[in-house]
């Protein structure tokens, strides 16, 4: 079963390839920007939960419980995410897949209107802002046949730097082409998200409150295009 968002013919593959690229330097760039803003706003990660994990442990040993608390939370939001924008991606009855992007921009938007004009404290910010990066992490899971993650980039470094130990080991020329492919395609990825970890804290300081209406709309406006480009193929 075909479960991706982008639906095309065996002999648009390369034009395939190419869209999940930018859909997933986007998604990674959204990523790195609401994770940042979650550091600075929440003094924690929404999306590297590696980041939460290391925090966790060092916390259980220096009996740290509001650490604790924060890391559980959000990290098992960040798992139910998963779940839910697997089961979502799986479902028969959903053939719309782009309707992942309309419920991560959906709950980004709303959260954002209703902490503008409600007192919303730090644990229900960081699960459900968490919860929506863990939707968003089901959305693009492969560039051609390289496996990434958008929404933390310990798996991407892991992999840039094995594509291009391989790149440099073997001396067939259909692998290095593939090798070099997927190094470009994560070195990519890795950008995206340290960009958007760059431009957060400017927009932050510049949106307050509404920054978060940034991905949210983003997250919008590009599940619009695709569907467009779904109903074109």
């Amino acid at each position: 079963m075909d479960n991706s968002v982008i639906k095309t013919s065996p002999s648009a593959s390369s034009d395939s390839i190419k869209m999940q690229e930018r859909l997933a330097i986007l998604l990674a760039l959204i990523a790195g920007y609401i994770d940042a803003t979650g550091l600075i706003k929440w003094k924690t990660y929404v999306s590297f939960m590696s980041g939460n994990t290391t925090s966790l442990g060092a916390s259980l040993s220096t009996d740290n419980f509001g650490i604790v608390i924060t890391s559980v939370t959000v990290l098992s939001c960040f798992l139910v995410g998963i779940y839910t924008g697997t089961c979502l991606s799986l479902s028969k009855r959903i053939k719309n897949q782009t309707l992942i992007f309309y419920l991560v921009s959906g709950i980004l938007i709303l959260y954002t209107i209703l902490a503008y004009f409600l007192n919303i404290n730090t644990l229900l910010s960081i699960g459900i802002v968490g919860f929506s990066m863990g939707i968003m992490n089901t959305i693009v899971t492969s560039v051609g046949k390289q496996k990434v993650n958008t929404d933390f980039v310990t798996g991407t470094l892991n992999s840039l730097a094995r594509n291009t130990a391989m790149l440099t080991m073997t001396k067939d020329k259909a692998e290095k082409k593939e090798y070099q492919s997927n190094a470009i395609h994560l070195l990519l990825l890795w950008i995206g998200f340290l960009s958007g970890a760059f431009i957060a804290p400017f927009l932050l300081g510049y949106f307050g409150k509404w920054t978060l209406m940034i991905p949210g709309l983003l997250l919008m406006i590009c599940g619009i295009l695709i569907s467009k480009i779904n109903a074109k193929n």
